[in-house]
């Protein structure tokens, strides 16, 4: 039966991803028609195509790799000054197509020739109204911005169906009200294993050597009345191996605890639970509750998400190295390192496995999986480096300005952003994107992280 769940959680999580990137490319295809630009195909895939149909003028397809997709709007790339298509020919069919010159020298030139004759191969005279890169540059920025956005929107409406329903656990109103009573202390990297007869015997926690208990509320401590549970955990942290007198209320009746708090490594940071200090440790858990908010809540959250993201994406290239060293037997790999889609579904098969988990909370943890991966992938596209989505909306950004400039002094019009000449980086990007990629599934596959056990 655990495989069987196992199995619909990779499932669940593999069709919600694939509806995700369809989404995304919607959100590329949508404005781009608006705006009066022409989509040959949309597909989702990468690799053979496995199925297609033509509608209209566009072919909608699936190919065999599902592990991305795209649309292709013509014009992306202007024709460069020793390109421009100086001659008009009919094909067999009797229409007439633009030919591209491409006599160029240099391997960088060559490969930019390339691009740009591929790009224009389609491309026929009715079509020029129609070019992506003869539209003015909000337009663009709006085309290119429209993918990573849904992207964010399907994680805002996830993340905003959780916390309006079952609440943000990420963000609990915590109460001094002690939860669960540590039976025995154990290195923080176990918290969450069961304690041995040996243990609950030969090293209790001091919480409960002191007789500490489920639901007590802490009322003070060496008579500083206490108000949060921030403040009891600053107390106990702080008391070293020293005796402190506690008073708890306990069935409605003060209870006076002597508790001697014992120094023992923990993490001070929750965003860097390995980074641990020695600090004061009696064994309590606190009383949280969820906090539940509505659309301003979540879009506050995200924010901060946004921050995280951010940092997440700047060191990603050191992270997956470290994963690379771990493929190959250098390093431990880091269980709060990064993961591949292939990593995502194997959580979410964990997740659906767990027979302690109650249906409730399978949802809720695959449904915040999903947003997760829709919020990072988002914030991914609008890296300003081609060949990401961010890549075009800098080089729109730019003429945009750049037009403006020239209006506001009266100088000539520099016309569109050349976006093919970047494609260098595209290529080097590309293929730092792909190496990334395969390095964090393989690993994935060899050496996963584990959500639990």
């Amino acid at each position: 039966m655990a495989l069987l769940y196992y199995t619909l959680g990779v499932l669940v999580f593999v069709v919600a991803m694939l509806a995700s990137i369809g989404l995304h490319e919607v959100g590329h295809m949508v404005p781009a028609r608006a705006f009066g630009g022409k989509v040959t195909q949309y597909f989702i895939g990468f690799g053979p195509t496995v199925w297609s149909k033509q509608v209209g003028e566009t072919e909608y397809g699936v190919k065999a790799i599902p592990l991305g997709g795209y649309v292709k709007i013509i014009g992306m790339l202007p024709p460069g000054a020793a390109q421009l298509a100086d001659e008009v020919e009919t094909d067999a069919d009797g229409n007439q197509v633009l030919k591209i010159r491409k006599s160029n020298t240099g391997l960088f030139t060559q490969l930019i020739s390339d691009a740009r004759a591929a790009e224009w191969e389609l491309v026929r005279p009715e079509d020029e109204p129609r070019l992506f890169y003869k539209m003015t540059w909000w337009k663009k920025v709006v085309v290119m911005a429209g993918g990573p956005t849904v992207n964010l929107a399907i994680a805002f409406f996830l993340f905003w169906g959780v916390f309006a329903t079952v609440g943000n656990d990420a963000d609990p109103s915590v109460s001094p009200v002690v939860a669960q009573v540590s039976g025995c202390v154990v290195p923080a990297s176990q918290d969450q294993r069961e304690c041995t007869p040996a243990e609950l015997r030969e090293h209790p926690s001091p919480a409960a050597a002191a007789g500490v208990q489920k639901g007590d509320r802490f009322l003070s401590w060496n008579g500083e009345k206490i108000t949060s549970w921030r403040q009891v955990q600053e107390m106990i942290r702080g008391n070293g191996d020293r005796t402190a007198k506690l008073i708890v209320e306990r069935d409605g009746t003060e209870v006076t605890l002597d508790v001697t708090t014992q120094v023992t490594p923990r993490p001070l940071d929750p965003a860097n639970p390995s980074k641990l200090a020695p600090v004061g440790f009696l064994g309590v858990t606190p009383t949280t509750v969820a906090h539940h908010g509505g659309p301003l809540y979540t879009l506050g959250q995200m924010g901060g998400m946004v921050k995280e993201s951010a940092h997440a994406i700047a060191v990603l290239p050191v992270k997956v190295w470290h994963v690379g060293m771990a493929l190959v037997g250098l390093e431990e790999r880091d269980p709060n390192g990064p993961v591949s889609i292939v990593g995502g579904g194997r959580f979410a098969g964990e997740v659906a496995a767990q027979d302690d988990f109650p249906l409730q909370a399978k949802v809720v943890s695959l449904i915040s999986l999903i947003a997760g991966f829709n919020f990072f992938v988002g914030m991914f596209n609008f890296v300003p480096l081609l060949p990401l989505d961010g890549g075009h909306i800098a080089g729109a950004l730019w003429e945009g300005v750049r037009r403006g400039w020239a209006r506001v002094f009266h100088r000539p019009d520099p016309g569109h952003v050349d976006v093919a000449r970047l494609l260098p980086i595209a290529y080097v990007m590309t293929m730092a994107f792909v190496v990334m990629g395969v390095v964090l599934i393989l690993a994935d596959l060899i050496i996963p992280v584990k959500l639990y056990g």
